[in-house]
This record gives structure tokens, sequence and C-alpha cells, in this order.
């Protein structure tokens, strides 16, 4: 097993995470705007290219990929991406193969990822609400989720559920989220929204820490900081009597980029060394002129490239330009 990359501030790389279409059956508020343009399909790495980029990372020592968008399981061709690199993690080549979804397609993909190798995936759901998911998603339906989210159960997956905080909106819909969660053994995860693309809606109204949102629950129940780790950037507390497992995406709040592990590879072959900042290398062009060869050099450069730590900050409260980069082109 080769060793794990290192980028300039000695920092492991052994994580990717590729977004495999900028396309999605949903709309969410503070992913992308509601008349959302996406890329013209010739400008999608395709099949072939993805695995190929994969399978050549594998080699430089990354050990988990997440497959992310807009929501992967709309890409017609997904089921034979997720097989391809499941025989990766058959293999011991790769660690851990896992999953960034709205749920909404869960029932039909459930098995086929259980059979392939995916033992863990993380559902965005910002809350069990009927009305408040359909505004948030403008127009889905929460009980095609939850029967997803118990179609994965039931298939042996773990689930997370991912929750964005947004202000003035899902506060109240936090403990009974907790609740749900912690009666059928998945894990909360709480994320903190992020200044990505325009979205039609001032940003800083929007954002809450996630310290903040967090007050209904610190006010009923005992949360202490544990030890548990993912392959991600969330730092993880139990909450008892309740037995839930909550993790903390807080990149504004706390930040976590010291231990960043991860490199993201966009669905137009990009690859983006910081999800708040625009520096990329552009495999896609490589790999169609010079071959997969094309990779090792454009690695070595990537890495020399990621900085030490994103601006979300600034982008956040207007000292630095907020990047007009959708979440759901480079993947979550």
């Amino acid at each position: 097993m080769r060793r794990p990359m290192q980028d300039g501030f000695g920092r492991k790389i052994d994580y990717l995470r590729i977004s495999v279409t900028d396309r999605c059956n949903f709309r969410c508020q503070y992913c992308m705007s509601e008349k959302m343009t996406f890329m013209p399909k010739s400008e999608l790495l395709t099949l072939e290219e993805i695995t190929l980029i994969a399978e050549r990372f594998i080699g430089h020592g990354i050990r988990k990929i997440r497959l992310t968008g807009g929501e992967p399981l709309v890409r017609r061709d997904m089921k034979d991406v997720i097989q391809r690199l499941g025989r990766k993690v058959a293999s011991g080549e790769l660690e851990e193969l896992t999953l960034t979804t709205n749920g909404s397609l869960l029932t039909e993909y459930a098995d086929h990822l259980s059979a392939h190798g995916v033992r863990r995936i993380n559902v965005s759901m910002d809350t069990l609400d009927p009305d408040r998911f359909s505004e948030i998603t403008r127009g889905a339906d929460v009980n095609i989720v939850l029967d997803g989210i118990k179609a994965a159960s039931e298939a042996g997956i773990h689930v997370k559920i991912n929750m964005v905080a947004v202000r003035d909106f899902n506060e109240a819909d936090l403990l009974p989220m907790a609740r749900y969660c912690a009666e059928r053994g998945h894990d909360l995860t709480i994320i903190e929204s992020m200044p990505l693309g325009d979205v039609g809606a001032d940003r800083q109204l929007a954002h809450i820490s996630a310290d903040e949102f967090l007050a209904p629950l610190r006010d009923r129940y005992s949360i202490a900081p544990i030890p548990h780790r993912s392959s991600g950037p969330a730092r993880y507390v139990s909450v008892e009597p309740l037995g839930l497992r909550l993790g903390l995406i807080t990149p504004l709040s706390n930040n976590f980029c010291d231990d960043c592990n991860r490199l993201r590879l966009t669905t137009d072959g990009k690859i983006f060394m910081c999800l708040g900042h625009n520096a990329h290398v552009d495999l896609r062009a490589a790999v169609r002129q010079n071959g997969i060869a094309a990779v090792d050099r454009l690695l070595q450069k990537a890495l020399k490239l990621k900085p030490q730590r994103h601006d979300f900050n600034a982008q956040l409260d207007g000292s630095a330009e907020i990047l007009e980069r959708h979440m759901n082109v480079t993947g979550g």
C-alpha cells in the first residue's frame, strides 16, 4: 500500500469526494437557485473517466471515497460507478466507499449500494415537518426520503442525517430530528451553512452558529464530547440520556482546517483543494488531451496549491468576494 499523500502543510490527504453530477431533483434554498442552469453533459466526466481517475487516486494513497452531487443517484450510470468502485473495497485497495444523498431514490438503490460495499451513507434532511421540508427543498416530499432511509437501514446501511442549520427556519425542528435519529439508531450531524454561490438570499441573515442552534437540545439533555471520528470534518458529542451521537460541522464558528484530509473532484473534472477557495487543477482537460497518466503530475500541483484555511468568514461578512461556484457543482 502506498503512503498517503501530504500537502504543503504536512496534512495527510487520504480522502476524495467525487461529485458525479451537478443535477438534482431537489432545489434546496441554501444550495442552488430556483432556476438553476446545469452543465452540458459533454462537460461532465464519463463513467470511464471517473473510475480511471479514482483508481489513480487510490494508487496515490486515497483510502476513502465519497460520491456526492447534486444528487448522485440521478445519474443514469450510477449503478455502474458504484459497482466499479465497490470492487476496490472488496479487494482492500479502498477502505471505504460512501455516499451523500437527498434520500429520494434510496428505495431503488439501497440493495445495490449494500451489495457493492457501501456500509454507511449521509442523507441530507433539514426538517421532518412536511410543509417546511417542501419549502426549503422547493417542492419535495419528506415521506419519500423517510421511505428511502428505512430501505437503506433494512439493507444494512448505517445512516447519518445531515441537517443544515438555517436561522429563523428550522431551529424548532432540532428536537424532533434528534429524537427521530435516536429512536432509529441514526447519527445526526448539524452543519453550518456556507457562503457558496448566489442562491437569491442573504447568507448572513440565514447563518446561525451550531452552538446557538443547539440551545434547545442543551436545555433538555446533557451534551459531552466523545473521541469518535469519521472520515470527514465533524467533531462528535453524545447527547444523553437520549443516546444520540451528534456530529458538528462548523466551518465558520470552529474552524477545522488544521486537520483537513480532503480533495474534491467536481462533476466537470476539476480538483478543488478547498471548498472555500477557487484554486483548482483541471484533470478532465489533461486526461482528454494527454491520457490518464496526466493525473500524476497534476496531483502534485494540487497538493502544493492546497491552502491552509478557507475564507468563509471573510466571505460571509462581506470583506471577501463570495464564490460563484454552487455547492451542487463541487459536491457536499
